[in-house]
């Protein structure tokens, strides 16, 4: 017969072996926690069986959700997605209030050295400026599902809420965009080029991704049932504290959301703030709808494998359109550093 094993020996080899896992366990924890967070919000609105619907809005944001994953090491559990698809929840519904809370626990969770990126599609509008001495007499936003609009007020208020050392990038597909963090150095802008139209464009198929001031005080006048020509008035009465800061905020003090120093807010946008941006339903059995401006970023990503500054994206996405007979012009608002830094950091 084999002789019994010692047990005080096997307990203490048992013992070594457990507290190599522990440390192992405590080392990776900590590079884990070391390691910069990239995190990632977005929101794609077709605004289904409605007079404003699009298609390839929730295409766009799963087109780049892979790419985030695949290309910039994002993790999925770090991407948040909200859309309008009819399986969505409440929870999900791409409404002004879950957008700005997405907004909001992204920031929260951010530490320095993070990189948080927020993708829109859909539909974009420009409303009259509040602000005395506003110089385009407009203020740009984006229209949720819901109609509860968020402003370029919003925006900069998030990013003055990015802690220092990590950066948010926003590509905002959707009409008026330009400018839509309030106050953001403009990089590349207006550009008053003729764009010659390719006639193998199909404008049949392109639907501009705004919806004009007149439709969105209408539609708030039936939910309301005020009559007033005020949006502000609308928007307080049917949402309440969800609605956009422009609105909530009394006029002397809407200029105290400065841009803070450094600025690590970064705007790609879909087009000039007196622009519109496509949405195109390709005439195809198996063409699929996309956004011009989001696809065009996903075709000069697939050409350049390498790093691309956020001028280049831009500048890349900008040549594509014209190319293909667009009348819409990419712009870029950010600090001269992060002109020239590299798209999501790419590493």
């Amino acid at each position: 017969m084999n002789e019994p094993i010692n047990s005080k020996l096997a307990n203490n080899s048992f013992d070594k072996l457990a507290l190599r896992i522990q440390i192992f366990k405590v080392i990776a924890n900590s590079n884990m926690e070391g390691k910069n967070k990239r995190l990632a919000v977005l929101v794609g609105c077709n605004y289904p069986n409605t007079p404003n619907e699009l298609h390839g809005c929730i295409n766009d944001v799963l087109a780049m959700k892979e790419t985030l994953v695949k290309r910039f090491g994002f993790d999925h559990s770090n991407i948040e997605l909200l859309t309008d698809e009819p399986k969505s929840s409440p929870s999900t519904m791409p409404t002004g209030a879950n957008i700005k809370q997405a907004l909001a626990n992204m920031v929260d969770r951010a530490e320095s050295g993070d990189i948080l990126y927020f993708h829109y599609s859909g539909h974009g509008t420009r409303i009259p400026s509040m602000k005395y001495g506003h110089l385009f007499r407009h203020e740009e936003a984006i229209v949720p599902c819901d109609f509860n609009l968020i402003t370029d007020l919003d925006f900069r208020q998030v990013v003055n809420r990015i802690p220092k050392g990590s950066s948010l990038t926003i590509l905002s597909d959707s009409c008026h965009s330009g400018g839509l963090i309030d106050k953001e150095k403009e990089q590349i802008g207006p550009s008053k080029l003729e764009v010659q139209k390719n006639a193998t464009l199909e404008q049949s198929h392109n639907k501009a991704k705004t919806i004009p001031y007149e439709s969105i005080l209408k539609h708030l006048s039936s939910l309301t049932n005020i009559n007033t020509t005020d949006i502000g008035t609308h928007l307080l009465e049917f949402f309440g504290s969800k609605a956009s800061m422009l609105f909530r905020l009394p006029l002397h003090d809407l200029d105290l959301f400065q841009p803070l120093k450094p600025d690590e807010g970064i705007l790609l946008s879909g087009c000039q703030s007196d622009e519109t941006s496509a949405d195109m339903s390709p005439n195809m059995s198996n063409g699929k709808a996309y956004g011009a401006f989001s696809n065009a970023v996903q075709i000069v990503l697939k050409e350049n494998n390498g790093k691309l500054s956020n001028r280049e994206v831009v500048m890349k996405a900008r040549d594509f359109l014209q190319r293909q007979g667009f009348e819409q012009h990419p712009c870029l608002y950010c600090s001269d550093e992060n002109a020239d830094d590299v798209f999501l950091l790419q590493s």
